[in-house]
């Protein structure tokens, strides 16, 4: 039997605990943040190797959570367990539980299509297709039948590049080549594409490290904007950038989420001496 055969058959089913709670909505003005997704005991194998060991996070609604650590930590294993990108990765398994408010997106019975609608992603590289600047934002509302005529369609088009903070610069060749603008565009251009199906959660994985400082700012703008509309968790190599955009942070090492807390208190009185080593520069 293997690790993550005998992991899914000794698991308890998950309870709500006081250590464990189910999201639940939070009344306005109150100060606390609801909780948009609940993983718990979350672990990837690929094969034989436990890459993820045993995740407990919660993802708070209309807030940055930054992923950080060394490289090959686990934290852009973590991301992709979200919108189960994980799937499409031969030799991959995933056990535990990840609920997307209080639904399990690892159920059987649910529309991976319709996840990753709701769960949208921005790569590394910017990865524009190879159509037009419309063509790239009007892809996911024609797939997902959103849009009713061409009316809506330019709508959405519309909104969403304006929403990118882009609508200035192309409005006039939306007919151009996606991939004809410069790379901070193209990245920008990932994320009204992103947004066009209007998602609850939007997942970046280092979504500036090809980026110039002048189009990473833009980004880094854009971002904070978004929350008021998104839940967003990045994951980023670079400090100082999860310290800007977050409202909070988790440390992953070595496959283990060691801390997770307001980002202020990550960066200024962290808990654990690996957190403290990692940010002072000591390692990674």
């Amino acid at each position: 039997m293997s690790d993550a055969t005998q992991i899914a058959a000794s698991a308890p089913a998950p309870v709500a605990t006081a250590e464990s709670p189910q999201p639940t909505a939070v009344a306005p003005g109150t100060g606390a943040a609801a909780i948009k997704i609940l993983a718990r005991d979350v672990n990837v194998f690929y094969g034989d190797k436990h890459a993820l060991k045993h995740v407990d996070l919660d993802i708070n609604e209309h807030q940055v959570t930054a992923l950080i650590g060394p490289s090959g930590c686990g934290k852009s294993t973590f991301l992709r367990c979200l919108n189960r990108m994980n799937d499409v990765i031969d030799g991959c398994s995933v056990v535990g539980s990840i609920k997307l408010y209080k639904a399990d997106i690892y159920d059987t019975s649910l529309d991976v299509v319709q996840l990753r609608a709701r769960v949208g992603m921005v790569f590394q590289k910017p990865n524009p297709f190879p159509k037009s600047i419309y063509d790239n934002v009007a892809y996911g509302p024609r797939i997902h039948g959103i849009a009713h005529n061409k009316a809506d369609l330019d709508e959405i088009v519309h909104r969403s590049l304006e929403r990118a903070g882009l609508i200035k610069e192309v409005h006039d060749r939306l007919d151009s080549p996606g991939t004809g603008l410069s790379g901070g565009q193209q990245q920008r251009l990932c994320i009204a594409r992103a947004i066009a199906v209007n998602p609850e959660v939007i997942l970046m994985d280092e979504p500036c490290s090809a980026l110039d400082p002048i189009a990473t700012a833009r980004i880094e703008e854009l971002i904070d904007e978004l929350r008021e509309n998104f839940t967003i968790v990045i994951v980023t190599h670079s400090m100082q950038q999860a310290a800007r955009v977050s409202q909070r942070t988790a440390f992953f090492h070595l496959g283990d989420l060691v801390e997770v807390g307001d980002t202020e208190q990550i960066f200024t009185n962290p808990k654990d001496s690996r957190t403290q080593g990692y940010i002072t520069g000591r390692f990674g």
